[in-house]
Parts: structure tokens; C-alpha cells; sequence
């Protein structure tokens, strides 16, 4: 009867937004009409992310008229939505009124039911502190836990109010792991944990320390000004404008979210110029993945959208293509890539190696609502076309990220599909017969099936041995619960990610197990790089889930010699309790380390949180440049092969690269930043171009310098990329 009653509510009282015409071609305003026209037509009724709208109705449909249990539903219903909708104080007035309507009911009786309302009104008024100081008031320590120095409360009534209820629901149900995760957080607000925990409650301070003690890195978002508050989203790190500086394209997955081109001033500051760019009403895009499709050495940008509605997600991608002279074209319809398929994974890669750039796209199918996922060959001349069953790799399943590689060193592109809740594919690329381009599925074969929930991917060369390893994110976790178990030292339900080391021989081998990865849980936007230029790749996970309480620290993780990895959240500064998305690893100011740019924000309307900047405060290891373009080969080198050989103190080392921009969920800059480690000099840098099947072998480079390299040259041409000082200049306003 209430979902009956909310229904017929939600659909009689849509807000309607007028058309925007902002939009600077025709075929882009034509997009901009479409999702307008959807997002119009969205219904709070069954799409569950639409929060302000649905506590609305839900207020609305409230009634004293029914039986007692029913009225404590709706209301609990209605606190669950003013929270999500990021409306705290309506939030706590209602679960308020609830105990005033239960306080004649035996606790013993509806202990369950009090475990639910505590634990809600303990973090609504935690979300209200979020509120008045980490967003408000928002610092460069803002939410990173463990939480100290600035990112400490100067507005304490929020985790005060939730301390006091929850240390009176721990008296009554002192297992709750809930309960004492919010009651660690809340002291660590306040700048008085671990003191104030009651010992039986503490997290202990010992089990949050790092591994590694990397020198810490700083958030400099609020000072470079790309804080963009926002939900979740995709986000994008290249240099768009070809200037020498890194730029930046980000989105946030609600139709009514602007998607931003920041572009570096090289002053350490960014200027929005999505209006200039000509792309102002493109909103949305829970995903980005960009690159060169049209050879014309411009960085274009795929928009993902619809992933996780069900059938509420049919919503079309959008192909932006860059122009050149700053403006964007959205031509999805044009090339041929216009579909209404709910997605948020792609990959591009060269798949026949015709020197053009094809496209996999992830859908996400149910079996009431079948979308089979997509291959769009690059027909060189602006469009693509679908062939997907032709080629073997029409994958019918909840598909939640793809990445490609070539693990077995063919020369062939191979594609790795991830699965939400079925297992993974594997598809070896067999390269052209007399039917065109044909894949053979070898998961079993080669081993790589689980985990059977599963989010992030990618291909990488962990241990610099000349093959590609693969790495699979764990997306299984039973509540906030299991976090709070982990860290006590007891057992926890995570489904941890998948380390497999390629054994050359067609198939990998698991070393999860002792990759020090236990605590490693929920990857959502991911990518790897090089935080200590020591040659060996490290990884940031962006980690959550829709739900509100699901409040934990991302994770970074650096590569120990290709052997282990070592969490070094803690150390490095990493811990963002808000949720991540896509993770980009780049050099933005030209020093010669790579900085860490995060896309923050949730699910639910008032989940949102700005975006985060992570400045590398450098090292003394070497590092290398390397910007590749492609002849024969398609024009951004994706899929290019670099070996690099480096003499050290204890000998000569090899370091592995291919071209490409990392993770499924997450978007690394195409020109190479290599770190070399104690190099005491460079021996040779091998080309290896993915369609020439061509090598080029450079010998005696300089160290710490950027070259571009053109296929088929016979020598590097230097770079001198201008450098800044971020740390110098001004802090900006803040973006809220």
C-alpha cells in the first residue's frame, strides 16, 4: 500500500527544468536535448538514487491513521531518504519522533529494530558534522583518516550528539561492529581518539599504521581550483590542449551535473572552460575513457552513463571529439556509437591492428533487460561499426569493467572482462582470418575467472618481467562491519582483488594470498602509477558503496619490488573517507613525480564531495618522459611496448611500460612517465610499435629528461616541459 501510494505521488509530481541551449554545433545541442528529455523523465518511483525528490513524496504521503508498525516504517523509510538526501537535521527530527512513538515498547523486545534507528541517527548526526566542517569549511585534511591536524571538527555539535547515542546503544548491544566503527570516527572528529573510546570499542591506533613510511602527499584542490563538488563519476588526465601541462575532464553521474574541462594555467591553477569548449549541458557520465580515436593527435573523450538503474539506464554514451582549438564536438550519432545501453566500462584499443583505435564497451544486462556488450571497429575515416558477434566476444552478463592487454605477447590485443556476480572473461585475440578478426575465450584455461563479484581492472607488468600481469578488484563486503573486523583482528567478509602474475605460458598464477591486500576492499575507481619513481607500479583505490554508512578510508598501496604490496594510506595521506571513483595518476606540474587526482562523491542526490588533488612532495630516484607517436601505428601509441634497461649500484634492471591510460575506472596520461629508481644511467630504451611490428632501440639516454618518439625514427627529440610550483603560488578560493 505505501509503495502503491508513493508511486502514484512520484509520478504526478515531476519538476520539469527548461531546455538549456547552451550546446555550440548542431549535433551536440541534439545530445544535449536528449538528456535533458531523459533526465525529465526520470522517476523517483524506481530510481532510488533520486533521494531529494523521493523524501519529499515520502513526507508527504506520511499518515497517523495507520497501525503503529506501519507509521514506524514510513518514518524510518523517510529518515533513510533525508539522509541520503543529505538532509541531516529533517533526518534526525524523524528518527526523533520514532522513539517518541516506541518509548512505551520493551527494549528487549524491538532490540533489532533499535540497533537500526541508533545506528541511523548516530550517522545522520555524523553527516551533519561532514556538513558544517569538511564541506563548509573544508581543508586540505578534510575527511582523511585517520583524521587529524585541520581535518579535526571546529563545529563539534554533529559527532558530539552521535558519540552520546552511540555509547548508549553500545551499554545495551556492545557487538554492534557498526556502531563502533561511527564511534572511532566520531572521536577522531572531535581530536580526542583513541583516549575517549572505551578500550573494548577502539580500533587500534597500531592497526592503521602503514607499512611503508612514504612522505606524506597533500591535497591541493582547494588551492589549484578543480574542488568540484560532485557525485560519482569518471575523470580524465591529459594534455587536451597540447601545451606541455596536464589537463584534466571530470564528470559526476547525476543529468542535472555539468561534465568539466579544467585546464592547467601553469601557474598551479586550473581554469573551467567547459563553456568554451563548447560542451556545457553534456552532463552526467559515472565513467571517461579518452583517447585519440581520429589519428589526428587530439585527446577525444568517451562518456559512459545509465550504469547501475537497471532499466531506468537506458541512456545514450556521448563521444566527445576534440576540435583542436579548444571547443568539443559531442559526435556519438555521426561515428556511429549512438545506443541507450546502461554502462560505465570501455576500452579502446587497436584490436586488428590497422593503425586506427577500435572500441569495447561493458553493458550491463539483466534477463528482463538484455544489452550484450559492443564492439565498434574503427572505420577510419570518423565512424565505427559493431561486430561483436562476429568476433567472438558478444559477453551477455552484469559487466562492470573491461581492460585490454596483450599477455601473450603476440602482438595482438587480448580483452579482459569483468563480471558483478558471474565469473571473469578472458579473451585471447587470434588476430585476422578470412572472416575478420576472431577471439578465443581461455578464462578457465588461463585461470582468471574470479572473484565472482568483481569492479576494476587492468593489465600492468607488477614485476617488470616483460609480461603482463593482471589485477582484478574484489567487490564483496558485509557492511561497514567487515572494515571494523579487519581492523580489530577479526574475521571479515571481503572479497579481496585478484593479483595474477603472468607465467608466459598462457596462463597466471594467484599470488593474492601473499600480496598483503587483505584490507583492500571495494575498489570503485582505481588506477596505478609510480608514487616513489622507483620503477615499480603502486595503486590507489577509490572504495564505498552507495549505502550512506559505508564511511572508510580509500587505500594506496606501493609495490615492493614487485614481490608484496605495502599499504601505505596512512603514511602517504591517502585515507579519504568519502567515496572515490576515478583515479588518475600524472606529472601536473612538470617536477618529475607523479601526482594523484581522485574524482570523489557517491550514488545518493546528497552524496556528493569535492574532488581531490594529491600533490607528490617528490624523491631523489630518477624518471624518464616519454611521449610516442604513431606512424604506422595508431597516432597515441596505445598498445606500444617500452622496455627500458638501467645500469644500478647493484647492477643492470629492466623496467616495463605499455602505452595506455591504466584502469577500467580511471584515466592516466597517455605520455609515459617512467620512474627509473637509483639509476646511474640509461643503456637503451626499446620501441616496440604494436602494427609496424617494427623496434626502435635507442642507447646512452639521459636520465630526469622528457624525448618524443615518432615510429620509424632514427633519434629522440627532446621535451622541455615547462615546470611549476604549486606550493608557491596563492591558495584560491574554495569551490563549494
Amino acid at each position: 500500500m505505501f509503495r502503491s501510494l508513493l508511486t502514484l505521488v512520484l509520478l504526478s509530481a515531476c519538476v520539469f527544468s527548461p531546455l538549456p541551449s547552451f550546446a555550440s554545433d548542431e549535433e551536440t545541442k541534439k545530445m544535449v536535448e536528449r538528456l535533458v528529455a531523459i533526465e525529465r523523465t526520470q522517476n523517483p518511483a524506481n530510481n532510488g538514487y533520486l533521494n531529494d525528490q523521493r523524501a519529499t513524496y515520502m513526507k508527504g504521503a506520511l499518515s497517523n491513521s495507520k497501525p503503529m508498525g506501519e507509521q514506524i516504517m514510513e518514518r524510518y523509510q523517510l529518515a533513510q531518504e533525508y539522509v541520503r538526501a543529505n538532509q541531516n537535521g529533517e533526518a534526525i527530527a524523524v528518527i526523533e519522533e520514532i522513539h517518541s512513538k516506541i518509548t512505551h515498547i520493551p527494549k528487549e523486545s524491538i532490540r533489532a529494530i533499535l540497533r537500526d534507528f541508533n545506528n541511523l541517527l548516530a550517522l545522520a548526526w555524523i553527516r551533519f558534522g561532514e556538513q558544517e566542517n569538511c564541506v563548509q569549511n573544508h581543508t586540505s585534511d578534510s575527511c582523511l583518516f585517520p583524521i587529524s591536524g585541520n581535518g579535526i571538527h571546529q563545529l563539534t555539535r554533529g559527532s558530539t550528539e552521535a558519540t552520546k547515542v552511540l555509547l548508549e546503544h553500545l551499554k545495551s548491544d556492545p557487538e554492534d561492529l557498526e556502531a563502533r566503527w561511527l564511534l572511532n570516527l566520531a572521536a577522531m572528529t572531535l581530536g580526542t581518539y583513541p583516549e575517549t573510546v572505551p578500550p573494548q570499542f577502539r580500533v587500534p591506533p597500531q592497526a592503521l599504521e602503514s607499512d611503508f613510511d612514504l612522505p606524506r602527499f597533500t591535497d591541493i584542490a582547494p588551492a589549484a581550483g578543480i574542488a568540484i563538488n560532485g557525485l560519482a563519476g569518471g575523470g580524465a588526465m591529459t594534455d587536451f590542449n597540447n601545451d606541455g601541462f596536464l589537463d584534466l575532464m571530470v564528470s559526476s553521474w547525476s543529468l542535472k551535473d555539468q561534465v568539466h574541462l579544467l585546464i592547467n594555467k601553469g601557474d598551479g591553477s586550473f581554469e573551467d572552460q567547459s563553456e568554451s569548449a563548447g560542451i556545457l549541458g553534456i552532463t552526467g557520465g559515472l565513467n571517461m575513457q579518452y583517447a585519440d580515436y581520429d589519428n589526428d593527435g587530439d585527446s577525444d573523450v568517451l562518456v559512459l552513463r545509465g550504469a547501475w538503474l537497471f532499466g531506468a539506464g537506458h541512456h545514450p554514451n556521448s563521444l566527445l571529439h576534440n576540435n583542436g582549438d579548444g571547443t568539443f564536438s559531442d559526435v556519438t550519432e555521426s561515428a556511429g556509437l549512438l545506443s541507450f545501453r546502461p554502462t560505465q566500462t570501455a576500452a579502446w584499443a587497436d584490436f586488428n591492428n590497422d593503425g586506427w583505435l577500435d572500441l569495447y564497451i561493458g553493458n550491463e544486462q539483466t534477463e528482463q533487460d538484455p544489452h550484450p556488450c559492443e564492439l565498434y571497429l574503427n572505420n577510419k575515416d570518423g565512424t565505427f561499426s559493431e561486430h561483436a558477434a562476429e568476433a567472438g566476444i558478444t559477453v551477455n552478463a552484469w559487466v562492470k569493467g573491461v581492460t585490454s592487454g596483450d599477455f601473450d605477447n603476440n602482438g595482438w590485443p587480448d580483452l579482459y572482462v569483468s563480471v558483478l556476480d558471474g565469473p571473469n572473461k578472458l579473451f585471447r585475440n587470434m588476430g585476422l582470418d578470412s572472416s575478420g578478426l576472431a577471439f578465443e575465450d581461455v578464462s578457465q584455461k588461463a585461470g582468471v575467472t574470479e572473484p565472482v563479484s568483481s569492479f576494476p581492472c587492468w593489465f600492468w607488468d607488477y614485476d617488470n618481467d616483460g609480461w603482463e600481469d593482471l589485477f582484478v578488484a574484489g567487490y564483496q563486503l558485509g557492511g561497514i562491519s567487515a572494515v571494523t573486523a579487519s581492523y580489530m583482528g577479526k574475521k571479515s567478509e571481503i572479497e579481496t582483488p585478484r593479483i595474477y602474475r603472468n607465467q608466459g605460458d598462457g596462463t597466471f598464477e594467484d599470488v593474492s594470498a601473499s600480496a598483503g591486500l587483505e584490507q583492500c576492499w571495494l575498489p570503485m575507481g582505481s588506477n596505478f602509477g609510480d608514487l616513489d619513481n622507483d620503477g615499480f607500479l603502486d595503486f590507489y583505490v577509490g572504495t564505498g558503496d552507495p549505502s550512506m554508512d559505508v564511511i572508510m578510508p580509500n587505500k594506496m598501496y606501493r609495490n615492493n619490488g614487485g614481490r608484496t604490496f605495502q599499504d601505505v594510506t596512512t603514511s602517504g595521506g591517502f585515507g579519504h573517507l568519502q567515496k572515490g571513483h576515478a583515479v588518475s595518476f600524472g606529472d601536473f606540474d612538470n617536477d618529475g613525480d607523479q601526482d594523484v587526482h581522485t574524482v570523489m562523491g557517491g550514488a545518493y542526490s546528497g552524496d556528493r564531495y569535492m574532488n581531490a588533488l594529491f600533490e607528490n612532495p617528490g624523491n631523489e630516484n630518477k624518471w624518464l618522459k616519454l611521449k610516442l607517436v604513431g606512424d604506422r601505428s595508431n597516432r597515441g601509441a596505445y598498445g606500444t611496448r617500452i622496455h627500458v634497461q638501467i645500469q644500478t649500484p647493484n647492477g643492470p634492471r629492466s623496467i616495463y611500460k605499455t602505452v595506455g591510460t591504466g584502469s577500467s575506472f580511471g584515466g592516466n596520461p597517455a605520455r609515459q612517465e617512467i620512474g627509473l629508481g637509483n639509476a646511474e644511467s640509461i643503456e637503451s630504451i626499446a620501441i616496440s610499435w604494436p602494427t609496424s611490428k617494427t623496434t626502435q632501440v635507442f642507447e646512452n639516454v639521459e636520465f630526469n629528461q622528457a624525448y618524443r618518439i615518432h615510429e620509424g625514427a632514427t633519434s629522440l627529440e627532446s621535451i622541455q616541459y615547462p615546470k611549476l610550483n604549486p606550493q608557491e603560488k596563492p591558495a584560491h578560493a574554495h569551490q563549494h
